[in-house]
């Protein structure tokens, strides 16, 4: 096995660890430069093998049980379900193995495992990938799929979980003429101008990408800003804008918008991304409360439990246990208040959330509806090519959801409403 290839699945087996050890994600773990000094390929390859892991981990730990009489340490149990999940997709036995005994074998603290390990996953190898497909498809943890279930049904959860367990292809934006752009990159445009590529490769490297032509978004996400329907000329306010999908969108419209964000490192990107699609977007590193003005048109994409999110962050249900929803649904409420106030009279805005519980969604705009007496839903807002009427719930919001679409590659979880200021 070679060198690069062990040190591409120990990384893979860090990222686990911190994940399901500490409950830190992935995004902020690769932010922060853990696989910074791995090679393009490698960091790649790391990362995938990482979300690969905890796709399949119910799986991975299922086959495990029979073989351990007692769980090993995490990054020991880490290792495993890494060669587990590589063995039964196919990979070949001697150098995952290999390569899983290697990782032990360098960590002092689990070196005298290397024998178990070894052992543990040569019988995985004889039969694990016949035993694979007759498992069940993973399931969401308890703290979310119990409310998933008094929201929607057993049945609409499972087909979610199964989306889930698929992944997410990479979905593109285009800066200008959709058609073209799926021409040019072949894949699948879908009914709302998304171009999806099932097999994309190395993002960078993709035509049109040093140009500026597209961006990475999903479908789903890229719908708010189309609810939205900014003009040429209109002052748009984009709050909590980074990395920046919907910052473009509303630039490549003509629209003049201010981005908002407290966080200067995911500015950072969305100025970088400014800079590629030269599109020009006004910058505020700052607290959503503390803006001021008055706007013909804002989108509030608020902080939520990003629950919609997870076919493509499975890291999400193990680094997260529910506890700071209600936190989250409080400011979500705050927020959309002092967002109402900053649109003029006769004025718009989209508020929206990566989540899939109604309390971060419908929940919030049946409550303002009650608050306010100068703010309707505007329906028609969501008269959009590839909207399924189906999709519009009863207040007159947008649910979106990831089994929408399952045999195209499903979408991410989203709630989308425009409100109307008398």
């Amino acid at each position: 096995m070679s060198q690069t290839g062990v040190q591409a699945r120990r990384s893979a087996v860090y990222l686990l660890d911190k994940v399901i050890g500490e409950g830190r994600l992935m995004s902020e773990l690769i932010g922060a430069g853990a696989l910074d000094k791995l090679e393009p390929e490698d960091r790649a390859r790391a990362q995938r093998l990482a979300l690969e892991t905890l796709r399949g981990m119910e799986r991975a730990d299922r086959i495990l049980q029979k073989h351990l009489a007692k769980y090993p340490p995490l990054t020991v149990r880490n290792t495993l379900r890494l060669a587990t999940v590589e063995l039964c997709a196919g990979g070949a036995a001697h150098g995952v193995v290999n390569a899983a005994v290697e990782i032990v074998a360098r960590n002092k603290r689990t070196a005298t495992m290397k024998g178990l390990v070894n052992a543990v996953l040569r019988k995985v190898a004889a039969d694990g990938q016949e035993v694979w497909p007759t498992l069940r498809v993973p399931r969401l943890p308890k703290w979310l799929r119990g409310p998933l279930v008094e929201a929607y049904s057993p049945e609409i959860v499972a087909a979610m979980e199964a989306v889930h367990f698929e992944g997410a292809p990479l979905d593109l934006t285009a800066k200008g003429d959709k058609g073209a752009l799926q021409r040019s990159l072949g894949g699948e445009l879908l009914p709302t101008g998304t171009t999806r590529l099932s097999e994309a490769g190395q993002v960078t490297t993709l035509p049109g990408y040093k140009r500026g032509s597209w961006w990475v978004q999903d479908a789903a996400a890229a719908i708010p800003a189309q609810v939205l329907a900014p003009k040429e000329g209109e002052r748009v306010l984009d709050l909590c804008a980074a990395p920046g999908g919907k910052t473009m969108q509303i630039a490549a419209s003509g629209a003049e918008v201010t981005a908002v964000d407290d966080s200067e490192t995911r500015m950072k990107r969305l100025r970088e991304n400014l800079k590629r699609t030269r599109l020009k977007a006004e910058i505020v590193v700052g607290d959503v409360m503390d803006q001021e003005g008055q706007w013909d048109a804002v989108l509030l994409d608020a902080p939520c439990s990003a629950t919609g999110t997870i076919r493509r962050h499975p890291d999400l249900p193990f680094a997260k246990d529910g506890s700071e929803i209600g936190d989250l649904i409080a400011l979500q409420a705050q927020m959309l208040d002092h967002a109402l106030s900053l649109v003029k009279p006769g004025g718009r805005l989209v508020f929206c959330t990566c989540s899939l519980l109604p309390d971060e969604g419908e929940c919030q705009v049946d409550e303002v509806l009650e608050r306010r007496d100068d703010i309707t839903v505007d329906r028609a807002a969501l008269n959009l090519p590839g909207i399924d009427p189906a999709w519009i719930t009863e207040e007159g919001g947008l649910r979106l959801r990831p089994d929408y679409w399952a045999d195209k590659g499903g979408m991410d979880g989203f709630y989308v409403a425009c409100l109307r200021k008398a």
